[in-house]
């Protein structure tokens, strides 16, 4: 009888303890948490598109800022170089980057400071983000950090 008396004081205080962790709110760890810290590090796109080569590099920091630096050649070979900066979160669908800075500037209008992708995962080291304003797929490598444009 003792000895049932302890095993369900020591179940009583284990569940209690239970009750407490998750009533302070101590943290788990989310499916979404872990794809948005996946995605902290140095990713490459690049393609061409009538005749015109875009090598992009997006740098996600963990503490919710990004940085985009951009290099476009064109047929002739002439070469022009885009900076960005802004804020990025993962939704749970969609990798979301408002741009605070471009070129070095607050963005004004016309320009749309947002650009959202739903994304999809091919590996842990590449992703395709879906565009649905442009109605396309943009596909994203992991790189090292330090990989320019």
């Amino acid at each position: 009888m003792q000895r049932r008396a302890c095993i369900g004081m020591a179940l009583a205080s284990l569940l209690l303890a239970a009750c407490n962790n998750a009533s302070t709110g101590a943290p788990t760890d989310s499916p979404d948490e872990a794809v948005q810290q996946q995605l902290v590090g140095t990713w490459l796109r690049e393609f061409e598109e009538n005749g015109i080569r875009v090598r992009r590099i997006l740098v996600l920091e963990p503490d919710g800022k990004f940085r985009e630096m951009t290099r476009i050649t064109d047929a002739s070979g002439s070469v022009t170089e885009h900076s960005h900066a802004g804020d990025w979160l993962y939704d749970g669908t969609n990798l979301k980057r408002k741009y605070t800075r471009m070129d070095g500037k607050q963005p004004s209008a016309p320009t749309m400071p947002f650009a959202p992708f739903e994304l999809r995962f091919q590996s842990r080291n590449e992703f395709i983000g879906i565009d649905n304003v442009r109605r396309r797929g943009v596909r994203y490598q992991r790189v090292q950090p330090g990989t320019l444009p």
